[in-house]
């Protein structure tokens, strides 16, 4: 590990950090890790993003990312082996873009309040839900027609969208078993089992210690 190496600031179980890490590890792009926990956010990563969200990128000139998809068209600038931008494909850009752009915005709002519903006044929710329930079955509806969202191999869209999908169904589980089960959602089931059952996924999910001011960080890739 040499001093020029980006570090990463993460938070092993963040979905935003955990969609940054897949496209750092696919990419090959050598960084140092630093785990995070959020109620004791270092100084360091404060300095670097005053929002104190995760993943923060800094680079060896300096320059910081700290929006997990900018971080992952980042690593995936460096290498993209499974062409998870698709760049002969500019229409699906477009589409994969939109895909995100609905995960990030409608469904994650839902999510919140569904899963943290005590953190939000008046939050109800079994609404949050319900809410959901379309945009789950939207996704179901085109994974029924292929195994990936674009087709047949994975690519930016899947990994930026399962994490989240997952958090929530792990949510939904806990308050309800048997509601996910619905053969309604059977082939989202079949794909979230696939990317969460992935080489890549267990890799990024190893359990690193807490950094402290001082740590050299954890070689991650190297």
């Amino acid at each position: 590990m040499t001093e020029s190496t980006p570090i990463l600031y993460s938070f092993r179980r963040c979905p935003y950090a955990m969609r940054a890490r897949m496209a750092i590890v696919i990419s090959g792009v050598r960084v140092s890790l630093r785990e995070v926990v959020l109620r004791d956010k270092p100084g360091q990563m404060l300095a670097a993003s005053p929002k104190g969200t995760v993943p923060v990128l800094v680079l060896d000139d300096g320059m910081v990312i700290d929006e997990s998809i900018d971080v992952m068209h980042w690593a995936l600038a460096q290498s993209d082996p499974e062409g998870w931008l698709l760049p002969d494909r500019p229409e699906q850009r477009v589409e994969i873009g939109r895909l995100i752009e609905d995960n990030d915005g409608p469904f994650k709002h839902h999510l919140d309040r569904f899963k943290y519903a005590t953190r939000y006044e008046g939050a109800d929710p079994e609404e949050h839900r319900t809410a959901i329930e379309p945009y789950l079955l939207a996704l179901n509806e085109r994974l029924s027609e292929s195994p990936h969202l674009m087709g047949d191999s994975r690519t930016l869209a899947d990994i930026a969208i399962f994490p989240f999908v997952r958090q929530f169904v792990s949510a939904a589980n806990e308050r309800n078993a048997d509601w996910m089960q619905s053969p309604r959602f059977a082939a989202l089931n079949r794909w979230l089992g696939g990317h969460v059952a992935s080489p890549i996924f267990s890799s990024i999910m190893q359990k690193y210690p807490q950094w402290k001011s001082g740590d050299a960080g954890v070689p991650f890739l190297e």
